[in-house]
């Protein structure tokens, strides 16, 4: 009986333990809700990370002016948008708060329509520091048009080589077509950039131009630029009257040079014979090789007109000395028929 009585204490204390606990804890509960805690999320985006880095971006050109406005775009490792922004009136942009690691960064305006944007680079993010870059926007190049010229009718020529450049470098090299034209872009380091162009080939049948001329252009402007050529001179044809009418012969004088004895008659080979030791072979002899026509026989006529005049001359010179030497035959002939008798008469 009494350990019964135990039992059913204990039973009653434990439910009234448990009901006095359910009943002190709800109360609270409803009357101070207690307010969420930040997590840890929320806290790291509002407080920098300590090894967080940045990147500062100065923007200018080749003249060395700042360039404001220039918008860009940084990615980072996977593509994603970590940042935008464009420069301001100082040419600065800045991105703070990255990450360490590397990033791309992309020039999507130069802020200028006189200016080119740069070629996307890496970015490298270190831990805690600030990577600076100046980026360097080159000019819009000029256009130029090339044409070569007749001097004298101002038509264009075709044909005609030139270099283009400035100081001692050589930037642009044109050859005029059809049209008498060329063209092309010449890149440009200033507003102004002053510029020589020198031929180095001429259109066919003219001078080259040897002068050096030079031209100013700026960043996207067109420009033209022109050279003159004037005709090849040539020299004057011969006129016909200036053409010889003759060929010379060149054979000597056969009356000049055959030698005498004082009666105008040359040396008998024989006494009484009346031939003289010279034959139609020895005459052939002097005439040159060069000309066959002179090596006919003697006593034929090879020609007719002024190339015979010689031989004619020739053959009458030849009878006159034939006609000495009978002579002189002759008186010694009778000569010698008439000492007979005048012996005769003196015995």
């Amino acid at each position: 009986m009494h350990a019964r009585l135990v039992r059913g204490a204990v039973r009653s204390a434990a439910v009234a333990a448990a009901v006095t606990g359910t009943l002190t804890w709800a109360p609270a509960a409803n009357a101070q809700p207690s307010e969420p805690t930040p997590s840890a999320s929320a806290a790291a985006a509002d407080t920098p990370a300590a090894d967080a880095g940045s990147v500062e971006i100065t923007t200018r050109d080749t003249a060395g002016d700042v360039l404001p406005g220039a918008a860009f775009l940084l990615l980072d490792s996977t593509g994603q948008e970590a940042g935008r922004g464009t420069t301001d009136a100082q040419g600065k942009l800045t991105f703070p708060d990255l990450a360490p690691g590397v990033y791309r960064l992309k020039e999507t305006a130069s802020g200028s329509p006189l200016h080119e944007v740069v070629t996307d680079q890496d970015v490298i993010v270190t831990p805690g520091q600030t990577t600076r870059l100046t980026i360097t926007d080159s000019f819009k190049a000029a256009r130029v048009l090339l044409q070569a010229k007749d001097g004298k009718t101002g038509k264009l020529l075709s044909g005609a080589t030139v270099n283009i450049g400035t100081g001692t470098s050589t930037l642009l090299t044109l050859t005029t077509g059809a049209e008498g034209t060329a063209s092309g872009e010449l890149p440009v380091s200033s507003w102004k950039t002053e510029f020589w162009v020198k031929q180095v080939k001429a259109p066919a049948g003219y001078d080259l131009y040897k002068p050096s001329k030079t031209f100013t252009a700026g960043p996207g402007a067109p420009v033209t630029v022109t050279v003159t050529n004037t005709k090849t001179a040539t020299s004057p044809k011969p006129h016909p009257s200036d053409k010889p009418t003759h060929k010379p012969t060149g054979i000597p004088s056969t009356s000049a040079d055959t030698p005498g004895d004082g009666t105008g008659g040359g040396k008998p080979s024989a006494p009484g014979t009346g031939t003289p030791d010279a034959d139609a072979t020895s005459t052939a002899a002097a005439v040159p090789d060069g000309d066959s026509s002179l090596t006919t026989p003697a006593g034929s006529l090879a020609h007719t007109g002024a190339d015979a005049t010689p031989w004619i001359a020739a053959g009458a010179g030849l009878l006159v000395i034939a006609g000495a030497l009978t002579m002189v035959a002759v008186r010694r002939r009778t000569t010698t028929e008439s000492e007979p008798d005048d012996n005769s008469k003196t015995n």
